[in-house]
């Protein structure tokens, strides 16, 4: 039953996707065909100067450069509705495998920034609305505005400075110890190499989610049943508890979901600092080497994450929020 009245909601968002998806192909393969960057050279590399006029020409038809940008961008379109994001220019591999095997070493660097972010920063909106102007408010409100303002790649430099360079306590950087096979990796050498990506998205992640749940607890202290519940000696986490938390923890879930697309471009960054062997890190390969099919690819699965996203926070809202099914029911 809960599924048929959902249909219209998944209908909605399914037919919005396709109709991003389309928007964002179009518009990608445009700005992809206007960059000065030559395919040819990229792909040939440091060998250019050896290849023939008859080896680039046969290079050209080979990856149908030769083609107009319509037809192409046809060709291509046709082909990933068949399933096939073609191939990798880069990797000479199938850009699905290679989207498949960075993603997955980027989803436990984005989940595990995504949850510390969300719980200390909705942690740290309540403890400042709840001793506002205070210096625990003012000390949470410093650390926001600062984060707020400092880029993602400064962070992880200076966290590598520190904990890797002068502290020595952390690897500088990769996803795994240099030089050793995969057989020879174990568990906590992944997580020891993750700790600084992971904290570098994560504390650039808390001051959205902390300063929106201050705002939105303020307003509600001001509230005439907050006012009422006080005066009955209602005081801290039980007044919290019963009159706070839900009305504060909906604008943050669906505030924490919406910043998948801050987390996935804070994760680009972050990965080029650390040299993690990620997704991020393969976008900025094929835009800089000129790798079409791949960075179409990633364009494509990155608007997808940042669309699902947007809809997990709507769903969200429909399980949490009664008024929303009452809604749907009128």
């Amino acid at each position: 039953m809960e599924l048929l009245k959902l249909f219209p909601f998944i209908l909605r968002k399914g037919l919005g996707l396709l109709l991003l998806l389309l928007a964002v192909s179009a518009i990608s393969f445009m700005l992809v065909h206007f960059s000065p960057i030559d395919p040819i050279q990229a792909y040939v590399g440091a060998d250019m100067m050896k290849v023939s006029a008859e080896q680039r020409e046969a290079i050209v038809q080979y990856w149908g450069l030769n083609e107009p940008p319509l037809l192409r961008y046809w060709h291509w379109l046709s082909a990933v509705v068949s399933g096939d994001l073609g191939t990798s220019m880069i990797y000479r591999r199938p850009v699905l495998e290679v989207i498949g095997e960075r993603f997955a070493a980027s989803l436990a660097l984005m989940g595990a920034a995504w949850l510390l972010s969300g719980l200390i920063g909705f942690v740290s909106g309540v403890l400042a609305a709840m001793n506002r102007n205070t210096w625990v408010d003012k000390g949470i409100r410093w650390y926001c505005y600062t984060l707020s303002s400092t880029p993602t790649f400064w962070v992880g430099l200076l966290f590598m400075l520190v904990f890797a360079v002068w502290l020595g306590i952390l690897p500088v950087g990769l996803a795994v110890p240099a030089g050793t096979t995969a057989d020879q990796v174990q568990f906590i050498d992944r997580i020891r190499h993750m700790i600084l990506p992971v904290l570098t998205l994560s504390v650039t992640g808390i001051a959205a989610i902390a300063l929106h749940t201050r705002e939105k607890l303020i307003d509600v202290t001001e509230k005439e049943y907050w006012l009422f519940a006080r005066a009955r000696g209602e005081r801290g986490f039980t007044i919290f508890w019963r009159h706070g938390l839900r009305n504060v923890a909906l604008p943050a879930i669906t505030l924490q979901f919406a910043s998948f697309s801050e987390l996935f471009g804070g994760a680009v960054l972050a990965e080029q600092v650390f040299s993690y062997p990620g997704l991020g890190q393969a976008a900025v390969e094929a835009g800089l080497r000129g790798d079409i099919p791949l960075l179409m690819g990633v364009v494509l699965f990155s608007a997808l994450f940042v669309y699902c996203g947007n809809a997990m926070a709507d769903l969200s809202y429909r399980f949490i929020d009664p008024r929303m099914k009452e809604g749907s029911r009128s």
